[in-house]
């Protein structure tokens, strides 16, 4: 069984949700859709108040090179155009959509399925531009970009992302399960577009034995190789899992094309097939609600734009006891301050939990116990990062591999003296991002 070679965890799994179908949510009566749902600028609004929208309709279009398209998720009027409470802890422009119960698709869209065979290089990759397609495993970075590495950079592996290593998150299993035709045929899509001459691999994790014997069964005879990983956060990182997969290292500077390497989230995949088969819009996803304080934990498709109160109330309400919520696993996610948040492209999950037994601690001195070096994915020693972040010293914490760091919080997992490890290094990050834009400026 095959996995990366430095460091790793593995917590608790807590997969409640892994037997549960995915539930199809009505489209609540208003929508909130963030022009900010990728990585890279927002994208420009193209509709003002009283504005009549079809569903997958543009509202948003891509300011750059690194942004992305937004659509309309259900068809309605326009309320407001306003800054907005966002997943990831900021405000983020927001379209205001009072739903008129029609759910009526824009002309042209959500169409019978074609054969992408029949498109071009150029074609595929403009559907899937036009479509507003980003990772949809947390990353946001836009698809169409990440499908155009530069002509110096052969690409002869592509990775398709099956591991979801956060504890809590089934929305990637349960898609592998109900939607694998979906999954295969996005996979080669993707293929296509080097020359069909990559070699292509799903990697799922070990703990989802069905959805391994579903899609090698489908997978196998297009020469697709589904490979099953160890258990073992963060497995699903980038990084490690071309590690795992091909024994390549992606060294600090480097991105996976520079190592001939191409990576895929799940639900990735089927909103390419969708969009180049069927000419659908990336406004939907699925996300797993859980955490033992919500009422019926459920793995949903939604619109993009629902609320987290109303995914809560559809869920069964969370319980008086609850005290945290938190967008995404219990990894890497972000708790959040209200509930008044939308769902985004990247929102893969919603927690709801309590952590009375697990008050924060009191944060001591470092004990050296050297536990955060042996379980970093990265090599790195976040004992000394976040002691270097303490003091202010961004040039040396640079030199100590501080870009590297994926945040993945397997070193504050294990720290005995409850050290806020991953937190001092994003401190530094966020600090040496603004001297540098200082210096640009």
């Amino acid at each position: 069984m095959k996995t990366f070679k430095t460091g790793g965890i593995h917590p608790p799994e807590n997969k409640f949700t892994e037997n549960s179908p995915i539930e199809e949510m009505p489209v609540p009566a208003e929508l909130a859709i963030s022009l900010n749902q990728h990585l890279g600028k927002p994208a420009k609004p193209l509709v003002k108040v009283g504005s009549e929208v079809k569903k997958g309709q543009l509202i948003g279009e891509a300011d750059g090179f690194i942004s992305a398209n937004v659509h309309a998720s259900t068809s309605g009027k326009v309320k407001a155009v306003k800054p907005h409470p966002h997943p990831g802890g900021q405000y983020a422009m927001t379209v205001f959509i009072t739903a008129d119960g029609k759910d009526e698709w824009a002309e042209g869209l959500d169409t019978e399925p074609a054969d992408w065979r029949n498109f071009s290089k150029e074609e595929i990759i403009g559907k899937i531009k036009q479509a507003g397609i980003v990772g949809m495993g947390g990353a946001g970075f836009p698809t169409n970009v990440k499908l155009s590495p530069p002509p110096d950079k052969q690409i002869d592996t592509i990775v398709l992302n099956g591991a979801e290593c956060e504890p809590f998150l089934t929305a990637d299993h349960r898609l592998m399960l109900e939607s694998p035709e979906a999954v295969i045929e996005g996979l080669e899509i993707i293929t296509s577009l080097f020359s069909g001459q990559a070699k292509a691999y799903i990697g799922i994790e070990s703990n989802k034995k069905d959805a391994i014997a579903v899609l090698s069964k489908l997978a196998s005879p297009k020469g697709i190789e589904v490979v099953s990983l160890k258990t073992k956060y963060p497995q699903g990182a980038e990084k490690q899992l071309i590690n795992a997969i091909t024994g390549r290292t992606i060294e600090q500077g480097e991105l996976p094309f520079d190592k001939g390497c191409l990576v895929q989230n799940i639900g990735t995949a089927v909103a390419i097939y969708e969009a180049v088969c069927k000419n659908k819009p990336l406004v939907d996803r699925i996300v797993t609600v859980s955490g033992l304080e919500i009422g019926h934990p459920k793995n949903i498709r939604t619109v993009i734009g629902t609320s987290f109160r109303d995914i809560s109330r559809f869920c069964g309400d969370p319980k008086e006891s609850t005290n945290q919520i938190i967008s995404g696993g219990p990894m890497m996610g972000k708790a959040l301050f209200t509930l008044d948040v939308p769902v985004v492209k990247t929102t893969s999950g919603i927690l709801f939990v309590n952590n009375a037994g697990i008050e924060k601690a009191r944060e001591r001195t470092c004990i050296r116990c050297g536990k955060c070096v042996d379980v970093c994915p990265q090599g790195l020693a976040p004992w000394l990062l976040a002691n270097v972040a303490q003091i202010r010293e961004f040039d040396e914490i640079q030199l100590l591999g501080l870009a590297n760091c994926t945040e993945c919080g397997s070193c504050t997992y294990v720290c005995p003296s409850k050290r806020e490890l991953v937190h001092w290094i994003k401190y530094a990050k966020a600090l040496v991002n603004n001297r540098q834009k200082r210096k640009s400026a």
